[in-house]
């Protein structure tokens, strides 16, 4: 145990950000790093649990309390080599995650949780600084080829995995550069793209080949995948995106989220800006989703300077603290701030758009928004049990201006043209890719995992079916396996 007084004496401290004024003027990561004093501080405040409920939090089973003990100890080094027992990427949940591990935390009964997460990004970013980080190159190869047809974080987890357990590994993307969502879809201010890079090197060097601009089932056939490899895992993510058909959805100015922040993160890279590119510069934006990608579109939007931004969710706005029927250890549903809602926005709840007005050109102007009630089947607005429904407020119509219209209301799983049709997969119940206990979809050596089989969920997860589905493969080669698997298929809706 880190402190046995610890937890009383010291209070959570939020992760350091630099400061609004600054931050909004360019595209550099929003956090600032922890001092190691008052991050010590923090790890104290561990209570080494006799069952410590962070691990059922994190679908990783990170080894929460060894790390906090060691850093509060000064031992660095030793926390990276448990950090990296379960994790192969903390630099990406460390950023990105939103600490499933923190909800179920012990001192969250009555306290405010460790902050996990701040601990977990400060012990990878030291270790790069120092060295640490090397390759793990296999010390005999098995002659088995593997394809992995997604460079998100599933494909990466599940692709150094097998690389360390002597496959030849190969990662095929059809974007012209290697992250799936990690690299076009969360914006540089977020996390910087370098962050990806320097990991991508160390793979390399352990033996993974990326393949850009291939799109398995377009440029190049499945066929030929099948032909020229021993086992296929399939993590291309959940890309169809929920569109929103309302009168006025053909106007020009309406765009899908991955529309808009993949070209705003290109130029990040240096690329450069082509004729049709999506900015908020000079206008009103209407940002419709109240999640994570409503965020990233409203931090990106400020930072091309939108005249005003509004985000709009249909759900009511969650409370302050954990209500009745939310108890610790679960997830609490509670109102959140993410760094880009501190840098200006509008947030609206209960709110359903009608319709979206434009002018003569065709060009969008305006978007017409009604509030909306949660009601039983039987009418109640009382929302205890019993089939919910939304009700529109009578007479509470509104007209936003509206300049710029941004959809960001999640996928409704993967995208079936192509790859799927022709591997002739079967679909779940959901619409995503149906897999066995052993991580196999219904054709012989064809892998997933991710939220390609998962649907639209947390990159922890994607990390940790990675893992899960490289075990499954190296057995289905080689009879066995010693790779660790933290998660089944069964899991997922937890």
């Amino acid at each position: 145990m880190a402190k046995i007084t610890g937890f009383m004496e010291y209070g959570r401290v939020k992760q350091p950000y630099r400061p609004v004024e600054e931050r909004i003027k360019d595209w550099n990561q929003v956090m600032a790093p922890w001092q190691v004093d008052p991050l010590k501080d923090q790890a104290a405040r561990c209570m080494d649990c006799g069952i410590p409920f962070c691990h059922q939090g994190c679908p990783l089973g990170n080894l929460i309390p060894d790390w906090n003990d060691l850093v509060y100890r000064d031992q660095w080094q030793d926390a990276i080599k448990r950090l990296h027992a379960t994790n192969n990427f903390p630099e990406f949940t460390g950023t990105l995650c939103p600490a499933p591990c923190e909800g179920s935390c012990v001192l969250g009964i009555n306290d405010d949780p460790v902050t996990i997460k701040g601990i977990e990004l400060t012990i990878i970013d030291k270790a790069f600084e120092n060295g640490w980080v090397t390759p793990q190159i296999a010390e005999k190869t098995t002659g088995k080829k593997i394809a992995i047809v997604g460079s998100g974080p599933a494909g990466l987890a599940a692709a150094q995995q097998l690389a360390r357990a002597g496959h030849d590994v190969t990662v095929f993307e059809r974007a012209d550069r290697i992250g799936g969502l990690l690299r076009y879809g969360i914006p540089e201010f977020k996390m910087e793209k370098r962050v990806i890079d320097r990991r991508m090197e160390q793979m390399i060097s352990e033996g993974v080949k990326f393949k850009t601009n291939t799109h398995i089932g377009e440029n190049v056939s499945v066929d030929e995948l099948r032909n020229d490899f021993d086992a296929l895992i399939l993590t291309g993510g959940s890309c169809a995106a929920r569109d929103l058909p309302v009168e006025g959805r053909e106007l020009a100015g309406i765009h899908q989220a991955m529309e808009y922040l993949p070209m705003q993160n290109k130029l990040c890279e240096g690329d450069a800006k082509p004729e049709n590119f999506i900015s908020a510069e000079g206008k009103h934006v209407v940002i419709i989703g109240g999640g994570d990608t409503g965020a990233d579109c409203l931090g990106t939007a400020n930072r091309q300077g939108a005249l005003s931004v509004y985000q709009l969710e249909i759900m009511p706005k969650p409370p302050e603290v954990r209500t009745e029927n939310n108890p610790w250890p679960e997830w609490p549903r509670i109102f959140r701030t993410a760094s880009a809602h501190e840098e200006g926005v509008e947030r609206l709840y209960s709110i359903s758009t009608k319709r979206f007005v434009g002018d003569e050109q065709g060009n969008v102007k305006g978007l017409e928004l009604v509030r909306v009630k949660m009601v039983n089947a039987d009418g109640r607005t009382n929302v205890n049990g019993g089939r919910i429904t939304l009700e529109e407020v009578s007479g509470s119509n509104e007209t936003l201006p509206c300049d710029l219209a941004l959809l960001a209301m999640g996928f409704s799983g993967p995208e079936k043209p192509g790859m799927l049709e022709q591997l002739g997969v079967d679909l779940d119940e959901r619409g995503n890719v149906k897999c066995d206990q052993n991580w196999m979809t219904s054709v012989d050596g064809v892998f997933t995992a991710g939220d390609m089989q998962r649907g639209q969920s947390l990159i922890v997860w994607a990390i940790a079916e990675g893992r899960s589905a490289a075990r499954a493969v190296d057995t289905y080669l080689m009879g066995e396996s010693q790779l660790p698997a933290p998660v089944l298929p069964s899991d997922r809706g937890q």
